[in-house]
């Protein structure tokens, strides 16, 4: 039986009960989630004084070799159960494989914490089955547009506060899966919360973040899937308008992800709000609600031209083809009327 993957709720639940690992190595795509257990194993571990002599920092650009590393996590804890020896950016650590040899006998009063972003190790290797026998291999993986809204309200549910979900979908949709910006916004959204207010709405969103509560891309998808002819056009007018806050770059991404779901969720065999919400990956059916609305008012045929049309948009809108002097606002337009007739 596979064994199971390691999520940050895992991990961090064993770090609060103090059982601790001679070896974390945190990896991933997503550096938030590696960025805050490292920071609580830095900050927790041990008290002040215990850090004084025991907390070691490296960062990947001035190791030469992984025995810098072994060397440090042999040392014993000074007047300290525990010390704890950090690598921050070892993605740059050549030979890192070499680690293997000290996890077969590694010293058990270190917790060795390794930060590598932006990749992850080959699990095939000798290195992570020692990682995995000896300590915690925890894998930070991007999230998917679609689970953006849970993250949301459930960060936003730990703060004591609640999101409108119009204002929730606003501020998934224009800030997207870089969740480091993203809970940056989210506290900023709590911070201007006026006293005695424990709800985010369209209008506080519109006002601290920047995006119009009825001229943004949540709103033009609304308007799409309703089609709406008279309100879409006056959404891509305001974006010709406003480029620097709505670019055609941040809109056909998330229009075809709308599209291709809409595509899957016609193979769904319950075409109910939990039959199409399992389909998509979506925790809530309604989640669902768009795509079932879509689905009565386009065909899968009409959908797949869709898709086809906003590819052919993304393509115009980078330069490529007989583009005939079009500009983003051009290309919006056209493809806006393609969608809708």
């Amino acid at each position: 039986m596979a064994k199971k993957e390691l999520t940050y709720d895992d991990v961090l639940e064993e770090l609060k009960a103090k059982r601790y690992h001679p070896i974390y190595y945190l990896m991933g795509e997503e550096s938030y989630y590696i960025d805050l257990l490292a920071d609580y194993i830095a900050e927790n571990v041990l008290t002040e004084t215990e850090r004084e002599f025991n907390l070691t920092v490296m960062y990947g650009a001035d190791i030469d070799s992984v025995a810098t590393i072994v060397n440090a996590a042999k040392r014993y804890p000074m007047m300290s159960d525990y010390q704890v020896v950090m690598v921050k950016e070892a993605q740059g650590i050549k030979s890192m494989e070499d680690l293997a040899f000290y996890l077969q006998k590694p010293l058990r009063s270190t917790l060795l914490v390794i930060c590598h972003k932006h990749g992850t190790l080959d699990r095939r290797k000798k290195l992570a089955a020692e990682i995995e026998k000896n300590g915690v291999l925890f894998e930070s993986k991007k999230l998917k547009d679609t689970q953006l809204p849970a993250f949301i309200n459930t960060y936003m549910k730990k703060r004591g506060v609640d999101m409108d979900p119009k204002a929730t979908a606003m501020v998934s949709e224009f800030v997207g899966t870089d969740l480091g910006r993203l809970t940056g916004e989210l506290e900023k959204l709590i911070i201007t919360l006026p006293t005695g207010q424990i709800r985010v709405t369209p209008e506080q969103v519109e006002k601290n973040i920047g995006i119009s509560k009825d001229y943004n891309n949540f709103e033009l998808r609304n308007a799409l899937v309703e089609k709406d002819v008279l309100k879409a056009n006056k959404i891509i007018k305001y974006f010709e308008e406003n480029p620097k806050a709505n670019p055609i770059q941040a809109t056909l991404p998330l229009l075809f992800n709308f599209f291709s779901n809409l595509m899957l969720a016609y193979y769904a065999t319950d075409k109910s709000e939990h039959g199409v919400a399992e389909m998509l990956g979506f925790r809530s059916g309604w989640q669902a609600r768009d795509y079932i609305t879509a689905m009565r008012r386009y065909s899968g045929v009409k959908t797949m031209q869709i898709i086809s049309e906003i590819r052919y948009a993304d393509a115009k809108s980078k330069g490529l083809g007989a583009t005939n002097n079009l500009t983003n606002g051009d290309i919006m337009r056209e493809l806006v009327f393609k969608i809708l007739h």
